[in-house]
């Protein structure tokens, strides 16, 4: 047993349960309604099992399973365990974007940790969005609380190779719009890319945040390379639920473990893994939910000259399945060891140092070691200019080259339906050298900043065998995405940033190593420009979308709501 801070009488859930009155006699009575007598849950921690699964949910298909696999855990260590089903962000199937109910989800675990008689909660997740909404609301309830990943689908098969979703997607796509791939080929696919429960198996959004989460701190060690039908999945779910029991018992919350080298450790990873761009943001919201400073250029330095060492899709090679039978995360992170801050503590109860202790990379083509990275080319950089003065965001490592420099005359497009309708026209007039701008794509303008940013190729352009041009936007992109994309253009141009002003046939320049970006029209023009500007009329009259646009910040903040991410606790609920 661990070395309790607290005793069973300074637990939370006693306010509820414990005391000789008429309001305690009524949750006593309801919980023997459920089925509970007192002795199965008095003076034990009350543990919240916190599920983002629904039948539509299909990375967290195995998530019934786990549930009673982190019952189990809970109960083993003298704990009580209630499921509590929260909002389910299936990646593909909500629209316009899970990014809009990001925060959404974010103040339904917050709100539910505080207003139940909750001690500790396990946090399931891993789907894009679902790790940073399960941590934020997390950090900003501040009870224990422990993150139990996903994991990674198995790899796609199709035609005797490979298939990574998302990733080889997108090239398929390009290859079938260009007349190589038919239609029985593409339909193989469509039946071969997912064929198991789990997270995308790239080094998308929703792998890079579940290892962060591992970085950070929050998850037990290992657990996020972990393949969602592997057997070893469902033990670290047990792992976890007698985890959280020693946590509560222990006091032990997001705020003991995040600390400010806690992120850096994170930016430094996500460099080395070539993660996903959508980290940025929400890696901004966490540390502001944490109380931590944290801006866009701290990314930028951090990032600089770390070798990318994780040979996965899209930037690599291999799959999530490959890394983890490499040696998983806590053997990629020994590769980086000497750039981290390894004093940090974690969920464990121990050091971020001697929870990799150990651990041993069984396949250097998928975990290089450094002498032999993947790439030197950055796998991130923060531009400003007279185009992003709030800032933008790349992957140099996934653009071709010749495009870090470029200087290209604009085609802009004002929505997603008109830019689409015109990559399809053959007869589109476009050249390489031109500049894709898509607009009224962020935060408000999606609504909810879509994973739009890897505009389409034109078809015209295609056909003549390229495959990669300057695209600009202030949207995301998938992080199973590549291509010399510019994203997260702040201030976004719904609010009338400098991205409302651009005209057809103005000249774009981009230099990736002086970290620019700038639109070459002489400022008196812009200025007219912006004087001319009418704000666009809101996307929504009513409901949440209406407080989402009230209340969003912008990308370079981490698209948080100022009354979420501002300083300062709730108070706990007054029960009576």
């Amino acid at each position: 047993m661990p070395e309790r801070s607290k005793s069973p009488d300074s637990l939370r859930s006693r306010r509820w349960f414990g005391p000789d009155d008429l309001r305690s006699f009524g949750h006593r009575s309801r919980m023997r309604e459920l089925g509970f007598a007192p002795e199965e849950y008095a003076g034990r921690p009350v543990v919240g099992i916190l599920n983002t699964w629904n039948g539509l949910a299909h990375c967290h298909g195995h998530f019934p399973a786990r549930v009673e696999a982190v019952r189990r855990g809970v109960l083993a260590a003298g704990g009580f365990p209630v499921e509590i089903p929260l909002m389910a962000l299936p990646e593909t199937l909500v629209k316009p974007t899970t990014m809009l109910y990001r925060n959404f989800l974010a103040m339904e675990t917050e709100e539910n940790l505080r207003s139940l008689p909750i001690d500790g909660a396990v946090l399931m997740g891993g789907c894009d969005k679902t790790t940073p909404a399960l941590l934020m609301g997390a950090i900003s309830a501040g009870l224990p609380a422990i993150f139990l990943p996903a994991g990674p689908m198995l790899r796609g098969d199709w035609a005797g190779r490979a298939l990574g979703s998302g990733s080889d997607v997108w090239k398929f796509w390009d290859e079938r719009r260009a007349g190589a791939i038919g239609t029985r080929a593409w339909a193989e696919m469509e039946s071969g890319i997912a064929r198991s429960d789990g997270v995308c198996m790239t080094m998308g959004t929703a792998m890079t945040m579940t290892s962060l989460a591992e970085v950070l701190g929050m998850t037990l060690s290992g657990a996020s390379s972990i393949p969602a039908p592997d057997s070893r999945h469902a033990q670290m779910a047990v792992a976890c639920g007698r985890r959280i029991v020693e946590m509560v018992w222990e006091d032990l919350t997001p705020a003991a473990i995040l600390r400010p080298a806690s992120f850096a450790n994170a930016i430094i990873a996500s460099a080395a893994l070539a993660g996903s761009t959508n980290a940025i943001l929400h890696l901004l919201a966490l540390a502001r939910r944490a109380g931590i400073a944290l801006d866009l250029e701290r990314f930028d330095a951090l990032s600089a000259g770390v070798p990318v060492l994780a040979n996965i899709r899209p930037s690599g090679e291999y799959l999530m399945e490959d890394f983890f039978y490499a040696g998983g995360l806590r053997a990629f992170l020994g590769g980086i060891a000497d750039l981290l801050d390894l004093s940090v503590p974690t969920v464990e109860g121990v050091s971020l140092g001697e929870a990799i202790a150990g651990a041993r990379v069984w396949n250097e083509e998928v975990i290089r070691p450094r002498a032999r990275p993947v790439t030197t080319a950055e796998g991130l950089a923060v531009l400003r200019g007279s185009l992003a003065p709030g800032g933008a965001v790349m992957k140099p490592a996934a653009a071709d080259p010749r495009l870090r420099k470029h200087v290209g005359p604009a085609l802009v497009f004002d929505d997603y339906d008109s830019m689409a309708r015109a990559v399809a026209d053959p007869a589109l007039a476009v050249t390489p050298e031109h500049v894709l701008v898509l607009r009224n794509a962020g935060p408000q303008g999606g609504p909810g900043m879509p994973e739009w940013g890897m505009l389409p190729i034109p078809i015209a352009l295609l056909r003549a065998g390229v495959r990669d041009m300057v695209r600009i936007s202030d949207a995301r992109m998938s992080g199973t995405s590549y291509g010399a994309c510019i994203l997260h253009v702040a201030p976004e141009s719904w609010v009338g940033g400098p991205l409302a002003l651009v005209r057809d046939g103005d000249r774009i320049a981009l230099d990736v190593a002086a970290r620019r970006l700038d639109i070459e029209v002489p400022e008196a023009e812009l200025a007219a420009r912006g004087k001319a500007w009418v704000a666009p009329a809101p996307r929504y009259a009513r409901g949440y979308g209406a407080l989402f646009a009230a209340h969003v910040g912008q990308a370079d903040t981490g698209c948080d709501f100022d009354f979420l991410a501002r300083p300062g606790r709730t108070p706990e609920p007054d029960i009576h």
